[in-house]
């Protein structure tokens, strides 16, 4: 349940009341105020704001969150429990606090009268559109378990691909930090040093490499917050160019074509389209429909718009798998399968059998790329270590040089 803050007046007295009551909704603490003989004049959720209160809480759920409810709800409509008490008996059980919120709401507006389709949907960064046809699919053919079910299997495997990408470029960006951090401590703190043994010695010259790293180090030092904010301001202006559209067609290209995650992003893109696509034809959602939810779901909009396009060439006649024949945007086996399942009556079983390859290709795409990036990273360390070093020791090696021919 949630707590509503309210402010009611008593229309006997005129004496304005300030106080808290728990219901599952806004309509049900209007009621429950209305039984103690108040006229409510406003009620809002603790907590809450202007906004609603739930934006915030959709960014918050986490995935496995999502995947248990789909799971403990599914085994309890399973079970023959009616879908209200279904629904308070996970809301109980599940230890996410923005869940539970969401959830009460949700009971809220079933229990107004709202499917639970549409209750789902008025929180679409918790349920997505994929969440939301697969529900709508069960609850009008009668499965809403096996639809549930269903997508409890397919957000695993989204979680799971999504770990995968996440595990593959962990590596190489754990190895950056920590050598910016090494190159930063050599420039800020070693290197002025020996400016510093240098400046007491008349008519001694610094090589070339290290008079540049100590016009660098003492760049750093004087205006380091001009740095800070410098990267901040790149940071900024990246993230929000990053979200137009000219800079995430940009991206999403980067992410199909730049070596080495070009084939890794590409066969991610196929398993996404292929689990979401079988997901949805088992659930009996309709082909165009499927196009255009998996559209969203492949999170490419060079990827959607192939698909968009071929939902058009369906729409005309043409088989789903002609309709993305030849387009560079698809790896050559999904129409060849396709093509397969649409012959065969089968299109549902060819796209498990897509997913599932894609998904093992997945692997084996980040096994190559780390030992890729191993050896690359070692190579570009190699080369930063020997320019410091270069920079610290020539120095060093002139002074002994020196000397030595002054005691000659």
């Amino acid at each position: 349940m949630l707590t509503y803050q309210y402010t009611a007046r008593n229309p006997q007295t005129g004496q304005q009341t300030h106080s808290t009551v728990e219901a599952d909704s806004e309509a049900a603490a209007a009621k429950l105020i209305s039984n103690q003989g108040l006229v409510a004049t406003s009620i809002k959720v603790r907590g809450a704001g202007s906004g609603s209160m739930l934006s915030g809480f959709g960014s918050r759920v986490p995935a496995k969150d999502r995947v248990l409810f789909s799971r403990q709800l599914s085994t309890l409509i399973n079970a023959g429990l009616p879908l209200l008490q279904a629904l308070r008996s996970v809301n109980q059980q599940t230890t996410s606090k923005p869940l539970q919120g969401i959830l009460s709401q949700i009971i809220g507006n079933v229990e107004g009268g709202s499917t639970l389709s549409a209750s789902m949907a008025k929180h679409p960064r918790v349920f997505n559109q994929v969440y939301i046809s697969l529900i709508t699919a069960g609850e009008t053919s009668g499965t809403l378990d096996r639809a549930l079910e269903r997508l409890a299997i397919q957000q695993e495997k989204e979680a799971d691909l999504n770990s995968k990408i996440r595990g593959a470029m962990t590596y190489p960006i754990i190895v950056l930090l920590v050598m910016g951090g090494v190159v930063g401590f050599m420039v800020v703190k070693v290197l002025p040093q020996v400016k510093t043994l240098y400046q007491g010695l008349p008519g001694a010259t610094l090589p070339l490499i290290t008079r540049i790293l100590l016009g660098f180090s003492d760049f750093i030092i004087h205006f380091w917050w001009l740095v800070l904010i410098a990267l901040g301001v790149l940071v900024f202006m990246t993230t929000r160019w990053a979200r137009t559209g000219p800079g995430k067609e940009v991206i999403d290209r980067l992410k199909m074509r730049a070596w080495p995650i070009g084939p890794l992003f590409m066969k991610m893109y196929m398993a996404r389209f292929a689990r979401t696509g079988t997901t949805l034809v088992a659930s009996g959602v309709p082909l165009l429909q499927m196009l255009s939810i998996t559209a969203q779901a492949v999170n490419n909009v060079h990827i959607a718009r192939s698909i968009n396009q071929a939902a058009e060439k369906v729409k005309g006649g043409k088989s789903l798998g002609d309709s993305i024949e030849n387009d560079p945007n698809f790896l050559p086996l999904v129409p060849n399968m396709l093509k397969i399942g649409e012959q065969s009556g089968a299109i549902e079983q060819m796209m498990a059998k897509v997913a599932d390859y894609y998904e093992k290709e997945v692997d084996n795409e980040v096994a190559n790329i780390s030992s890729i990036i191993e050896p690359v990273m070692m190579v570009i360390l190699g080369v930063v270590a020997f320019v410091i070093v270069a920079a610290v020791l020539l120095p060093i090696y002139g002074l002994a040089g020196n000397s030595t021919l002054t005691g000659n």
